[in-house]
């Protein structure tokens, strides 16, 4: 979750992403040091083989996962996310892509979803854990709205556990991506390199992937796995709701 004087992180979120929006794809490929699209590739990877016919795509932004989602999967896909301008974004992006009819876009939270329990027969997240107050909640929200079998993956970031790669990883998240934000995205960017790393490593003081693992087995998912992606710089989560 964002730092300890965050008082109410999906306020927080939204501020940090409202003006963002028609950088955010190129930048999101600078945070993630290039990595990005390959990590999205390895989450839905595990989506793909269940040939879902409805997938729920949460924390979706511009839109970018939900509509690689309809064309590798066929499945028709309902994004939802927290801030309006980058739904606004994805919207102008499904458009782009000629996908009115296959992807669908709507405002809400993680945490209270505007759906059914065990509408979609696959769902992913990304970017999300940090984001909110209360990680395991979230999961039982999410695992709520899957259908028993259904597979949930998830993409985030992760703190190298190599010590050697951990140093590297400081420095970038420390002095790269902030100047980096700055040249290419300006001040909004700055403030979202700077916040980060810091976020980061906090969130995994305070959650770490086995404390994860366990969270969403509580939540109600079964045969979670993870994948390490890029030295430790990324995280793939996967797991099958029980009762199928």
């Amino acid at each position: 979750m964002p730092s300890a004087d965050v008082a109410d992180p999906n306020r927080f979120a939204q501020g940090l992403f409202t003006p963002l929006p028609h950088r955010y794809d190129r930048l999101a490929e600078l945070l993630s040091m290039g990595q990005n699209g390959r990590w999205r590739r390895a989450m839905i990877d595990r989506i793909v083989p269940g040939s879902p016919g409805l997938v729920l795509d949460v924390a979706s932004g511009t839109a970018g996962v939900a509509l690689q989602l309809a064309d590798r999967t066929g499945a028709g896909v309902v994004g939802v996310d927290l801030t309006e301008a980058m739904l606004r974004r994805g919207l102008e992006n499904v458009a782009g892509a000629g996908a009115g009819g296959r992807v669908e876009l709507v405002a809400g939270r993680a945490e209270a979803l505007p759906f059914p329990d065990a509408a979609f027969d696959a769902l992913t997240f990304t970017y999300l854990l940090r984001y909110v107050d209360d990680p395991e909640a979230t999961l039982r929200e999410l695992a709520r709205v899957v259908k028993p079998g259904g597979v949930v993956a998830s993409l985030e970031f992760l703190l190298p556990p190599n010590p050697f790669w951990r140093f590297w990883w400081w420095g970038y998240t420390r002095l790269v991506l902030p100047l980096g934000g700055l040249v290419t995205g300006g001040r909004q960017w700055a403030r979202v390199g700077a916040f980060l790393g810091p976020n980061i490593s906090a969130h995994y003081r305070r959650y770490p992937v086995a404390w994860t693992v366990r969270a969403w087995e509580r939540a109600g998912f079964e045969a979670v796995g993870t994948r390490t992606m890029s030295l430790g710089g990324g995280l793939v989560m996967w797991g099958r709701r029980a009762g199928g």
